[in-house]
């Protein structure tokens, strides 16, 4: 009886516990709520701002071991994660990835010539874009922020406040902005003091 009671207890808690995400084909973790593009810069960002959002471009690679914490810890969590679909289209790029790619500029890349014409070389690395797609400019230069590298839980999320927020039109850089964040968590109580 009391292996029956452990058993559901594991399997209930088990079910309490975020997804992980998998690993497609290309070793990339796929969630389930990024969106699937034909990877055309423009019109990725003209149908983010048709439906209310913001388009982020996340640049990973296989074998990422700070693209797997972000899936299995930031883009799992529940605050996180329901911000970030609430707010944007993410479309999840492959730094060494053979798919096609459409810069603002006209020019026709693969995912690995994009990520060295913009000039990403870490993973993850997170690219803002604007409420509207410019023309005649390559993506890294229309982008309103970029994220490279790995972060904690309210650095993460913050960026993607602030960009939410056109904090970058703005006079309070996100540095400030992230310190401002913080300091509000800790009054709250909602953050340990450290």
């Amino acid at each position: 009886m009391l292996k029956m009671a452990f058993g559901a207890f594991l399997l209930i808690a088990a079910g309490a516990l975020p997804a992980a995400a998998e690993l497609g084909d290309d070793g990339l973790h796929k969630e389930d709520w990024f969106t699937i593009t034909f990877r055309d810069m423009a019109e990725d960002i003209e149908a983010a701002k048709a439906d209310g959002k913001r388009l982020a471009v996340i640049f990973e690679q296989r074998g990422c071991i700070y693209c797997a914490r972000m899936h299995e810890e930031l883009l799992s969590d529940p605050e996180v994660r329901d911000f970030i679909k609430a707010n944007f289209h993410v479309v999840q790029y492959n730094m060494f990835g053979d798919e096609e790619v459409t810069d603002l500029d006209g020019e026709v890349l693969t995912e690995k010539t994009a990520a060295r014409k913009w000039g990403y070389v870490f993973t993850p690395t997170i690219v803002f874009l604007p409420e509207s797609a410019p023309e005649n400019i390559s993506v890294r230069d229309a982008a309103v922020a970029t994220m490279p590298g790995a972060f904690g839980k309210w650095t993460f999320l913050d960026m993607f406040r602030w960009v939410a927020e056109k904090g970058y039109e703005k006079d309070e850089h996100f540095q400030v902005y992230h310190a401002r964040k913080i300091n509000e968590l800790r009054a709250a109580g909602k953050l340990d003091a450290e």
